[in-house]
């Protein structure tokens, strides 16, 4: 009886948030908007394991799991390209991602970065095409490293996160993670820092009352501005929006706040099967009175069983079929993300831009938009097509429980 002998395949996903041609573009909307139908789905994946403050970065996961992708053949390639909405053919795929992350790293105000990296066992054989299409399209360098010295190997890697995401993330591996049967560690990291197009006075913040949940009401440090904002009211959804633009309107965030105290998960759940661009679409430009809480979220996030539930369970597994990188045989071990955001009156570390088509319309009297209770935040880059219609691509996502500095 023969044995059957597994390499493993670490996917290791880092972001950081913080508030400081025609072919082309078909291929930009296609990628664009097949990643957030697969951010919708991660995101409620994840609303089933996580019940506190999330902040979570969809799109460093796709990006990452299409590098495996496309490197996967048979079950695995299906599962992959299923779940993560990969439009087909193949060259449709990759010239959209090779055109999103292109797209992203030409933000000129903020400072947004996209970065990749394959770091591949010096014993390991990784096929010349399979390297030759992460760097082309995925803007990607391969670096080999012996993952039997797992201490020297770890703090390879974590030098680089460190390096990528301004010293925020100090540490995406360890040592125990890795060892001599490791085969590869694929390595996302997103960082950006960006400040409001409109700061809130420091002069203005304050400790309001939170409401946690209908018996819980804490004081947290609350800003406020009153000015002009895309603001819209979500009768479907029981509650109302408001979109915070970064300087020079290249990123934005956008606040989805239930009108019920406790209306934060049936927002979430009808989110799921709505389109980013058909929320915006109902908001007017208006005069806005905004509080908003200062907060800031660190997360470790363990993806392999959100990531199972959505089907994709062969990688996990000796039925794993990743011969489009090597001919040995390869599984994913793990897929782990650690996140990071803050939001404060100067701006936040997160990612969007705006090219949204707005009717202006002013009222005169200022809306009061108080974000005291649960909430759900979005940050998104919105671009224009050159049919003239804005895709929306979500970047960072998550919601707020308790705000907290």
């Amino acid at each position: 009886m023969s044995i059957l002998k597994k390499s493993f395949l670490s996917v290791c996903l880092v972001l950081l948030t913080m508030a400081k041609a025609e072919n082309n573009t078909q291929a930009f909307r296609a990628v664009s908007e097949g990643i957030n139908q697969f951010s919708s789905s991660l995101y409620q994946s994840e609303l089933e394991e996580n019940h506190g403050n999330i902040i979570m970065s969809p799109l460093s996961a796709a990006v990452v799991l299409a590098m495996a992708a496309f490197g996967a053949r048979g079950e695995t390639e299906k599962q992959l390209k299923k779940v993560l909405h990969i439009p087909s053919p193949d060259t449709l795929g990759t010239s959209g991602y090779q055109s999103l992350i292109e797209n992203l790293n030409n933000v000129t105000v903020a400072k947004l970065l996209l970065a990749n990296k394959v770091y591949a066992a010096e014993k390991f054989s990784v096929k010349p095409a399979y390297i030759e299409l992460t760097e082309k399209y995925f803007h990607s360098v391969t670096q080999l490293v012996n993952f039997a010295k797992s201490e020297e190997a770890a703090n390879t890697i974590n030098t680089w996160v460190q390096q990528n995401t301004n010293d925020r993330i100090k540490e995406i591996v360890n040592s125990g993670d890795l060892n001599a049967m490791t085969a590869m560690v694929l390595v996302n990291a997103v960082y950006f820092k960006g400040q409001w197009e409109d700061k809130f006075d420091p002069e203005n913040t304050e400790e309001r009352p939170f409401h946690v949940n209908e018996n819980t009401v804490k004081n947290v440090s609350t800003m406020f501005r009153s000015g002009s904002y895309l603001y819209g009211e979500l009768s479907n959804f029981n509650a109302k929006f408001v979109l915070l633009p970064y300087k020079d309107n290249e990123l934005s965030m956008i606040i989805i706040l239930p009108n019920e105290i406790n209306g934060l998960a049936e927002v979430e759940k009808k989110l799921q099967n709505t389109n980013i661009m058909d929320i915006l679409n109902q908001g007017h430009e208006r005069e806005v009175e905004l509080y908003l809480p200062k907060f800031k979220i660190e997360s470790k996030i363990e993806l392999n069983e959100p990531l199972n539930k959505l089907g994709l369970t062969d990688m996990f597994t000796s039925r794993a079929n990743f011969s489009g990188i090597a001919d040995d045989n390869l599984f994913v071990s793990k897929v782990v993300q650690k996140a990071f955001i803050e939001v404060n009156e100067e701006g936040s570390e997160a990612a969007a831009a705006t090219a949204v088509h707005i009717v202006p319309f002013f009222l005169a009297v200022p809306t009061e938009f108080t974000v005291d209770r649960p909430f759900f935040y979005n940050i998104v880059k919105l671009s224009q097509g050159d049919s003239n219609a804005a895709t929306a691509t979500t970047l960072f996502t998550g919601h707020v429980n308790e705000p907290k500095v």
